[in-house]
């Protein structure tokens, strides 16, 4: 199978650097869990949209994020099972190098620079398995959908929308083996 894989805050922890930045620099306390919407900001009333997408873009941000645990191990199993893994972000363009040398090939040195897909629309990416946890990612597109959950989107009806939510990497492991099983 092509299994696609958003990198943010599915085998990275984005939300979790990017709320201790925020905080830090401006003297908040604002939980992980209060993140409520795709829009950071909204956590953050008081703050400037500015003031807080400037946090991930300051060098040496990408040191700071942390790998999902389960996410290194299960992607080289899959890999080494004979499945195509892709890691397809929609990181801004100003922020690749250091998201790439910082972070994935930190984190994910099994990775190839050919396995990294730039886009965002990932509907228009081919693959068998798409796993983000970004709704907007996954709605409309040709793959099976495995929704990563997160504080953003645990209201949303996975389910209800054609998707299947998984909580962790062990979760995702599991579905892929069912999936290549029964043949998707």
């Amino acid at each position: 199978m092509t299994i696609l894989v958003d990198m943010d805050d599915t085998i990275e922890q984005l939300l979790k650097a990017w709320v201790r930045g925020v905080n830090e620099t401006y003297g908040r306390s604002v939980a992980y869990d209060d993140v409520r919407s795709w829009d950071v900001s909204a956590a953050y009333p008081g703050l400037s949209w500015e003031q807080v997408y400037e946090i991930p873009m300051r060098p040496g941000f990408w040191k700071t994020v942390e790998p999902i645990p389960g996410a290194a191990e299960v992607l080289q199993r899959l890999m080494a099972a004979g499945h195509r893994v892709y890691i397809v972000t929609a990181t801004p363009h100003e922020s690749v190098p250091e998201k790439m040398n910082d972070l994935l090939f930190r984190y994910f040195p099994f990775l190839s620079w050919e396995q990294v897909i730039i886009a965002a629309n990932k509907q228009l990416i081919r693959g068998d398995v798409l796993i983000d946890d970004g709704i907007h990612n996954l709605e409309g597109g040709d793959y099976v959908k495995l929704l990563m959950t997160a504080p953003h989107n645990r209201s949303y009806d996975a389910q209800a929308n054609g998707m299947i939510r998984v909580h962790n990497w062990a979760e995702i492991e599991e579905i892929i083996a069912r999936l290549d099983t029964d043949g998707v």
